[in-house]
């Protein structure tokens, strides 16, 4: 009988059972154990291997809090809880989210220079707007004056701290600007304005050194100035054919250019860059380069003397032909030129005849006792830039008129901006015992001899010998010119007011008294005697926030020439601070000052 250990070696073998399954000859590979767990069934992002530990951790981590909060009351151990909390907390706030007072500092810093650029590309497309000239207390400006020797005062301009002026004996000075005044509240000054401005330096030329071609300084009378953005240079033109480039700290002469063969009338620098435009009597535009102090190119059209000049950012600018009656726009690069041709007389519409009859009353709001008729353009004697596309100019006539570079006739025309001056007294015409009234004539329009206005903005000031400084607002559409009033005193006198609310005429008050009255109150509110020559504005703080700062030069005569002399005028240099209104508070709120042109609501026309 055999037994297992009395088999054969091959038959001791266990034979493994069979699937049915597989075939015989293969063997079953067992699966291999998935390691990785699916994160959609699991909910827990700890391992099965991690977890002991973890929860070890965490008993050891108990017992401990145990052992050291032992004799701890409830109380306590719940305030010690809240503080863990809150801690923890804090911790992934500042872990997730971050807070750093330098990146908060440079974020600002990088919305600061956004908007900078936003404002550069928009200044250097022509585009950029501030409308700031509702929200400036044009009537409460504070007025500070300082008379001044020698001939009638011609030009005046402004740079930084410092104002220039020059005049017809061929004087150059140098002003610093007092401090701020405070605003006039209900026609009441709130700060004393003792001060004035105050002469740092001063030279005169000769008028004796005419055949001296060395002569560095002007043998004429000075004509017009203007400064330079960067304060280095400060440029004059005269009668003596001269263009002469001074240095602005110390007034001392640089350069003298005799390339004019006639009086230089006007000059104007390019916005940023030391590119200077020059006007001159012999009909033409020359440009110079002050930063290499040479001479450039020279530009003609102009059929008559070329009286103004203006200029803006880009390398163009725009001249006015006084008796050519044409405006012109000059394209430095592209060697071309476009005409604008004036000479009409303002248009009969009802807004304008209502406008014209506005502008004919005298300071004291009395209508002048004459019919107003339209008055042509003699000559186009002043004109300063709006933007790349509008500027304005002011003419012989008295009238205002808004131009467009798509049009060759103005867009809107202001007439008699000014007013008119009535005619003299019949005794003055006539040496006759009993003259007759027909031969005393039409009153005549008061020309606008100064014109200026505040680049890429709706603010226009102008100037003529009524005894005011006008402001004048530019509507959002460029389309109309509307007035702001005399600049330092209110639009109507105490006299208007008085007849206004009683519906009382001007006929039912004696004509002596009333007369009287209106000397009386033409004599208090005319504080500027004299032909205004030339304005100067800039803005005070960042881009006017603050206001406004208007120089005005006053002289016995108009600086082109001596068509009429104001006996009772002064030379002298006359500074308006123009501040922001002050809105007016209710019982329980403080006054607040007018931020209206402050925000981002003042830009326009920028894509």
């Amino acid at each position: 009988m055999s037994s297992f250990f009395t088999l054969p070696a091959s038959q001791k073998k266990r034979k493994r059972p069979q699937s049915s399954d597989q075939p015989p000859s293969k063997r079953a590979v067992p699966s291999k154990r998935r390691e990785t767990r699916d994160e959609s069934i699991s909910g827990s992002d700890v391992s099965e291997d991690d977890a002991p530990v973890a929860r070890n951790e965490q008993h050891d981590v108990s017992e401990s809090e145990d052992e050291e909060f032992a004799n701890e009351d409830p109380a306590a151990k719940r305030i010690r809880l809240a503080e863990q909390y809150l801690a923890n907390a804090q911790k992934e706030v500042l872990a997730d989210v971050g807070f750093d007072a330098a990146e908060v500092d440079v974020e600002n810093l990088r919305s600061r220079m956004g908007d900078r650029l936003k404002e550069d590309t928009a200044d250097s497309k022509g585009k950029l707007y501030r409308w700031i000239a509702e929200g400036l207390d044009w009537t409460g400006a504070a007025q500070r004056v300082t008379r001044m020797d020698g001939k009638g005062v011609t030009g005046v301009a402004v740079q930084g701290r410092h104002v220039y002026t020059a005049s017809k004996d061929g004087a150059v000075s140098k002003w610093e600007i007092p401090s701020h005044v405070p605003p006039m509240r209900d026609g009441k000054q709130t700060g004393r304005a003792n001060k004035t401005p105050k002469r740092v330096a001063y030279t005169r030329g000769n008028r004796r050194q005419k055949k001296d071609r060395d002569f560095q300084e002007h043998t004429g009378a000075i004509l017009c100035i203007a400064a330079s953005q960067d304060g280095k240079f400060v440029a004059t033109g005269a009668t003596d054919n001269k263009l002469i480039v001074w240095d602005a700290a110390t007034l001392k002469p640089l350069r003298v250019f005799t390339q004019h063969r006639d009086s230089v009338t006007s000059l104007a620098f390019r916005i940023g860059t030391n590119q200077l435009f020059t006007a001159s009597r012999d009909r033409t535009v020359k440009i110079w380069s002050l930063d290499e102090l040479a001479y450039v190119e020279t530009l003609f059209g102009h059929q008559d003397e070329v009286v103004d000049v203006g200029a803006l950012a880009q390398e163009k600018c725009v001249t006015v032909g006084a008796r050519d009656r044409t405006a012109r726009l000059w394209k430095v690069v592209e060697e071309s030129q476009l005409v604008f041709r004036g000479g009409g007389a303002p248009s009969k519409s009802r807004a304008d005849r209502a406008a014209a009859k506005d502008a004919a009353q005298d300071d004291s709001g009395i209508d002048l006792p004459f019919e107003q008729k339209a008055y042509n353009e003699g000559s186009m004697d002043r004109i300063a830039c709006i933007d790349d596309e509008t500027f304005i100019t002011g003419s012989d006539n008295g009238s205002l008129s808004l131009w467009n570079i798509h049009k060759k006739k103005p867009v809107f025309t202001y007439a008699l901006a000014h007013g008119v001056d009535p005619p003299p007294p019949v005794e003055e015409l006539s040496a006759e015992l009993y003259p007759d009234e027909s031969i005393r004539g039409d009153p005549q329009p008061r020309w606008i001899t100064a014109l200026r206005a505040v680049p890429f903005s709706d603010t226009v000031v102008t100037g003529s010998w009524d005894g005011s400084v006008r402001a004048w607002r530019i509507t959002e559409d460029k389309r109309r010119i509307e007035p702001l009033g005399p600049i330092g005193r209110p639009e109507k006198s105490s006299v208007t007011k008085l007849l206004e609310p009683e519906g009382i005429s001007s006929d039912a008050v004696s004509g002596g008294a009333l007369q009287a009255t209106q000397e009386i109150e033409k004599a208090a509110a005319s504080t500027l005697h004299g032909v205004i020559n030339d304005l100067a504005i800039v803005d005070r703080g960042d881009r006017g926030k603050d206001g406004v700062l208007i120089a005005a030069v006053i002289g016995k005569e108009h600086r082109l020439g001596r068509w009429q002399t104001q006996k009772e005028a002064k030379n002298s240099l006359v500074l308006f601070e123009v501040s922001k209104k002050v809105l007016a508070a209710k019982d329980d709120e403080p006054a607040t000052v007018s931020t209206e042109a402050d925000g981002e609501d003042d830009f326009a026309g920028f894509d």
